[in-house]
């Protein structure tokens, strides 16, 4: 069994572990339970608490914890809207990009070397244009976070620029659910945070860079009358 096989075996079990173990805290219920205790905590230990939640944070979304909007409305609850947007975003893409280089160290060289002739053509796209969609993908929320992380680590996209257009990417989808994660007692459900004229917005705003650029490369293309 190769080393990287191994580490796959032992990083999924982690993984289990911790999603069964914490997991079950992760839920919006218990967020209002805790958020009164916490705040009394915050209050007087504000910079170790900052740290705990970005560091925390960042674990769950590299593991891929189930619960990371739960924690995202929190923080914003905690520790307010601005302050809440600096960790998260921060957090949240360090945490994207962990699991990306992850992805890219267990599975890339497996999956290049038994399909790359096959995906010669969608490595050549993502190496010139792949900013473009990845950007769109953060953009629309309905795309799984994990699968992203995942399959973006399998193409040659640079971590550079990965991190960069992460970073951008998710900071509307990210800025909405802290909104409304300062009113978190209001909240019944995670369902009626992004209502379908939000997600709409974000569909449209993912599709912009890349209609744009078909755009331009259509009229860089076209014959220059004489």
């Amino acid at each position: 069994m190769s080393k990287k096989m191994i580490l796959g075996i032992i990083l999924i079990a982690t993984i289990v572990l911790l999603a069964v173990n914490f997991g079950q805290y992760l839920t919006l219920e218990n967020a209002k339970a805790q958020q009164a205790l916490l705040n009394d905590y915050i209050e007087s230990n504000f910079v170790v608490a900052a740290a705990t939640y970005f560091i925390l944070y960042i674990m769950i979304t590299a593991f891929s914890i189930p619960g990371a909007a739960v924690v995202t409305l929190l923080g914003a609850a905690l520790f307010g809207f601005w302050t809440s947007l600096l960790l998260v975003s921060f957090a949240s893409t360090i945490g994207a990009t962990l699991a990306f280089l992850s992805s890219r160290f267990l599975l890339r060289d497996w999956v290049q070397g038994k399909f790359g002739d096959k995906l010669s053509t969608i490595n050549q796209g993502v190496e010139k244009d792949g900013a473009f969609y990845l950007f769109s993908l953060r953009l629309i929320p309905v795309f799984p976070f994990f699968l992203i992380n995942l399959l973006m680590g399998l193409t040659p996209i640079s971590v550079g620029r990965y991190y960069l257009t992460s970073q951008l990417g998710m900071l509307p989808g990210t800025a909405v659910y802290l909104n409304a994660g300062t009113q978190l007692a209001e909240i019944d459900s995670l369902s009626g945070i992004v209502s379908p004229s939000v997600l709409l917005s974000f569909a449209l705003l993912g599709v912009f860079p890349i209609a744009a650029k078909w755009i331009m490369g259509k009229f860089r293309s076209a014959p220059v009358a004489e």
